[in-house]
């Protein structure tokens, strides 16, 4: 974890900003909760415990400064809830979700099986693709073992 916050850090730093107390607190929640997809108040809970008395509103900057940096990314699973994720340095696409409708799960799916359309849509189109995202809503095979 160290790691990726010194990498986050020369990051923010290449581009003016600082990696004060409150934006490592809430970096090191994300990297601590990285297969939960938090949502804003979820960090601002969490980073509250090692922060007391950090306020909602920098958390909600300090995750759009992030965002807007591309060092995270916004999800929404068709909820109205924005959730943060790190955007993977190493993959050339956003992986893509599971979300389970009966109990709120999300796995993700780290294989990219878009690419021969991503080619298609840019051609038929004229269209240059930049990312994309696929989000699968249904029902987890736990609550269907449940039915």
């Amino acid at each position: 974890m160290e790691k990726r916050i010194e990498q986050i850090k020369q990051k923010l730093h290449s581009l003016n900003f600082k990696l004060t107390p409150q934006r490592e607190a809430a970096v090191q929640v994300l990297l601590e909760n990285e297969e939960g997809h938090l949502s804003a108040e979820d960090v601002f809970l969490l980073v509250k415990k090692k922060v007391p008395d950090i306020g909602l509103a920098t958390v909600y900057r300090t995750l759009e400064l992030l965002s807007e940096l591309q060092i995270t990314q916004k999800l929404n699973f068709g909820d109205n809830v924005t959730r943060y994720e790190f955007r993977s340095e190493e993959a050339e696409h956003h992986h893509h979700h599971l979300v389970c409708l009966e109990c709120g799960k999300v796995d993700e799916i780290n294989e990219d099986w878009l690419g021969p359309i991503e080619e298609k849509v840019e051609k038929q189109f004229n269209f240059q693709i930049v990312d994309h995202r696929l989000i699968f809503q249904g029902i987890c095979s736990d609550c269907r073992t449940k039915e």
